[in-house]
């Protein structure tokens, strides 16, 4: 008997790495480890794996379109979204692909794209739904069983975000976030891990994603009497607008409070260099795009987490006295 033809997962499991990373070597990504790369390649070769033609040549056809569907309550031009729309266009432009904002009701358009990457998609989210029966190849940017999608690690980024305050002898923390949405989720999750494994205690304030929301929501649990020594925001955006709110408080960031952001933006409207966990925005762009490929060829729906990583700045200082 024939023995089976191997799998991306079986070069997966004998490499030790992701199937997404197997991915990204037969694709010639250059963001895979020279080492890794080898080991992989190795593995290929010891078991004669031979990638099936649709996936060999993943590429877009002339006059494709890639939609790209924000939540009601996400705004287009949010910084975070021009981030990821410019790392996006990087790599379809040259390709004479063309990108189109959506709105969240897909029921209304008279025309579907080649391809739809969903934004901040949740349980039950009609959007994935109406392309699955429209079918139409979706990707989501965030976490979900039985589709493609891609996420930062937004649970570990939080935890290292909160260990940053912990390990600096901060025991009376607070969350800047919360809400519906999966990514803030995430974060509040890892958020509480860390800080009940540090034995500190931490305390939710709900605010949006904006700088004018961390602002509001920052000043009104301060002034009705919310206390802490270290505060992670769920954004950089909401961060800086805590940041501002302390200092019109008469508070010194770091010296009385410490703030950590999240997404790694590169400009921030405060006066000094905030703390944060970075998103690494190309290449959640560059998966989505080959997930996007993957989509359209017809191959079995995968995901992957991608790493984040901690910018030390100014905003993190240790506790006065040690450990509170």
């Amino acid at each position: 008997m024939k023995s089976p033809r191997p799998t991306i997962d079986d070069i997966a499991r004998e490499s030790g790495v992701s199937t997404g990373t197997v991915s990204r070597v037969l694709n010639g990504h250059s963001t895979v480890a020279s080492r890794t790369r080898d080991r992989v390649q190795d593995v290929i070769a010891r078991l004669g794996y031979v990638p099936d033609p649709a996936a060999r040549h993943l590429s877009w056809r002339t006059g494709q379109t890639l939609g790209i569907s924000f939540d009601r309550d996400d705004p287009v031009l949010h910084p975070y979204s021009v981030l990821f729309r410019r790392a996006l266009e990087a790599h379809t432009a040259p390709q004479g692909v063309q990108l189109v904002d959506l709105r969240a009701d897909l029921s209304r358009l008279t025309r579907l794209p080649s391809a739809v990457l969903v934004m901040h998609a949740m349980d039950g989210d009609p959007r994935l739904s109406f392309l699955r029966d429209a079918g139409v190849p979706a990707v989501l940017i965030g976490h979900q069983p039985d589709f493609f999608w891609v996420a930062p690690d937004d649970v570990g980024g939080a935890e290292t975000a909160t260990r940053q305050l912990t390990d600096a002898g901060h025991r009376q923390l607070a969350f800047l976030g919360a809400g519906s949405s999966q990514v803030a989720q995430d974060r509040e999750r890892g958020a509480v891990a860390a800080a009940q494994e540090a034995g500190a205690q931490i305390t939710t304030i709900s605010s949006d994603f904006t700088v004018l929301g961390g602002y509001r929501a920052l000043r009104q649990a301060w002034e009705s009497g919310v206390r802490f020594t270290g505060l992670f925001a769920q954004s950089d955006e909401s961060a800086a607008g805590a940041v501002a709110a302390l200092q019109d408080l008469g508070l010194d960031v770091p010296g009385q409070v410490s703030v950590v952001g999240f997404d790694g933006l590169p400009e921030l409207p405060i006066n000094v260099r905030l703390t944060t966990v970075a998103q690494d925005i190309p290449r959640i762009a560059s998966t989505a795009l080959t997930l996007v490929q993957e989509a359209i060829a017809g191959l079995p729906p995968r995901g992957e987490f991608i790493e984040v990583e901690l910018i030390r700045g100014a905003t993190v200082a240790p506790f006065p006295g040690g450990k509170s």
